[in-house]
């Protein structure tokens, strides 16, 4: 087992050295490398300059630490993708050291132990791990010396990412992955179509809040996902309109660049999401609002809204490739968006029809189906497969499958 041990030589050596002799301890090897910006004072594996080897020097070395800093972050992650010599990494740092360390970690593949002891993990960690599975563990005392609470903090972290890589997670039963979506509104949806597909595909479903688009799409980069079924594209709600679960400009890219089979469809597209009733925009506050729970307050979408996220969705569809249905039920896109609900609202419902289907160029592998359905109708389901590879089998016209 080998440990890439990282951290900044020139603050934080005494560390390095005392992670060395503990993950030996262990059973595994430890690699150590430097990403600082100054002198190093302990001797390490891999130098700052192997590193930083694309960086120029006067960047790196320079008296700009905030710029150093982020050419050293970058110079680590295109190390990373070079560098794969390793079964985990365990990184140590404050402020400069943990966002140098953990842009690196983002990059690799999940499921690769990654451990980051910080100064930083007792507060807001998503800028850090964004989409990840980076482990932050607080070192609770500054990284600035050995003391009895460091060695302690750094003992634990290295015997745990040991740990990790001894005892890797068994090998999958070779099902197929496949990506879904859900949120709260669109959950019998979803959980029928699971129980549709269970038996024949790993069923992997994201919670649509931002993060949970991003960490599919991020799966379906790294050619872990056979298609994705997205039932709830809200998070272009979110995108455009100024919401909280937004996953980003990118959404949907991953489904084109890789040409996945794709199912997907309107799920909660009549809702904005923003936090307690106080967190919603001034411009916002006389429209039509709806307590999802006290932490969530939800926003109908405007007919005009609508079409723009019809047309801007439609867009994104246009670039997909792989075999693509896109189911419109046309009684409903949520849990409240029915007849005597919160947010039933029909011409708004219209408008984004309207402009997907006029939107969307059709083709033998895209193709947009509109039902007479609600969107959690037990019927709805029988609408839903993907296929388990790039080059699925083809049925009927009727959306059954791809």
């Amino acid at each position: 087992m080998r440990i890439l041990v990282v951290g900044t030589a020139d603050t934080k050596g005494d560390e390095l050295a005392y992670l060395r002799t503990a993950i030996v301890e262990a059973g595994a090897v430890a690699i150590v490398v430097d990403v600082g910006v100054g002198a190093p004072t302990y001797a390490v594996d891999i130098q700052r300059g192997q590193v930083a080897a694309g960086c120029p020097a006067t960047v790196v070395e320079g008296r700009d630490r905030g710029a150093a800093v982020a050419a050293m972050g970058e110079a680590f992650q295109s190390f990373l993708a070079e560098f794969r010599a390793f079964d985990a990494i365990l990184g140590i740092g404050g402020g400069g050291g943990t966002s140098i360390v953990t842009r690196g970690m983002r990059t690799l593949p999940i499921g690769l132990p990654k451990m980051m002891v910080s100064t930083l993990a007792s507060g807001d960690v998503g800028p850090y791990v964004d989409v990840s599975d980076i482990v932050m563990m607080s070192s609770i005392t500054d990284l600035a010396g050995l003391n009895s609470v460091s060695r302690m903090v750094l003992r634990n972290a290295a015997f745990a990412i040991v740990g990790m890589t001894a005892a890797p997670a068994p090998r999958d039963d070779g099902k197929a992955s496949i990506g879904l979506t859900m949120f709260g509104v669109t959950t019998p949806c979803v959980t029928r179509v699971i129980e549709k597909l269970r038996d024949r595909y790993d069923c992997l479903v994201f919670h649509a809040t931002g993060t949970g688009g991003r960490a599919m799409e991020k799966l379906a980069d790294s050619d872990k996902l056979a298609g994705v079924i997205d039932v709830t594209t809200t998070e272009v709600c979110d995108h455009l309109l100024g919401g909280v679960l937004s996953a980003g400009p990118d959404r949907l890219g991953a489904i084109a660049r890789r040409r996945l089979p794709y199912v997907g469809s309107v799920g909660a597209l009549d809702m904005v999401n923003f936090w307690a009733p106080e967190s919603v925009p001034e411009k916002f506050r006389r429209r039509n609002l709806y307590a999802h729970n006290p932490q969530v307050t939800l926003m109908r979408t405007t007919a005009d809204e609508c079409r723009e996220i019809g047309a801007w969705i439609a867009e994104k569809l246009n670039a997909c490739d792989g075999p693509l249905r896109f189911l419109i039920p046309e009684k409903g896109i949520s849990a409240p968006d029915t007849v005597g609900g919160p947010f039933f609202d029909p011409d708004a419902d219209a408008a984004l029809f309207d402009a997907l289907e006029s939107g969307l160029r059709e083709t033998s592998e895209r193709r947009l189906i509109r039902l007479p359905l609600r969107i959690n109708d037990p019927q709805f389901r029988t609408r839903w497969s993907i296929a388990s590879s790039k080059s699925p089998s083809r049925r009927d016209g009727q959306g059954s499958a791809l």
